[in-house]
């Protein structure tokens, strides 16, 4: 991740929850607000409802690249954290991806110079 870091510390997630905006969709929550940093901070959740440590990781995993993958077409300065809802279990990663980038758009945070092809709707 080029201009990011990764949000480790609770107080950090409890500030995005309590300061930040939430947008949802069937697969993930997202919660953004804006930092006095230069760059992003991506934090990722997945409670045990989503199964067992092997899952929790791969949806981590899933989650984390569909980011990279798209971060280019984000804004900087944000504290994003990412959610995963149970119903994300068996999904596979364009999937996930399009979860993402579809509440990336709701949030507004897409650079509007690069188009979001949204073929399919949540």
């Amino acid at each position: 991740m080029l201009h990011s870091e990764s949000l480790k510390k609770n107080r950090d997630f409890q500030i995005v929850y309590q300061k930040g905006t939430s947008k949802a969709n069937r697969y993930l929550v997202m919660y953004v607000l804006e930092n006095r940093h230069g760059k992003n901070r991506l934090g990722i959740s997945v409670s045990k409802k989503n199964g067992n440590s092997v899952v929790r990781h791969r949806i981590t995993r899933l989650i984390r690249e569909s980011y990279r993958l798209n971060e280019m077409k984000v804004n900087c300065g944000l504290d994003i954290v990412v959610i995963a809802r149970p119903s994300v279990k068996d999904k596979g990663f364009f999937l996930v991806e399009k979860a993402f980038l579809d509440l990336a758009e709701k949030h507004h945070i897409l650079l509007s110079e690069i188009p979001y092809d949204k073929k399919t709707s949540y």
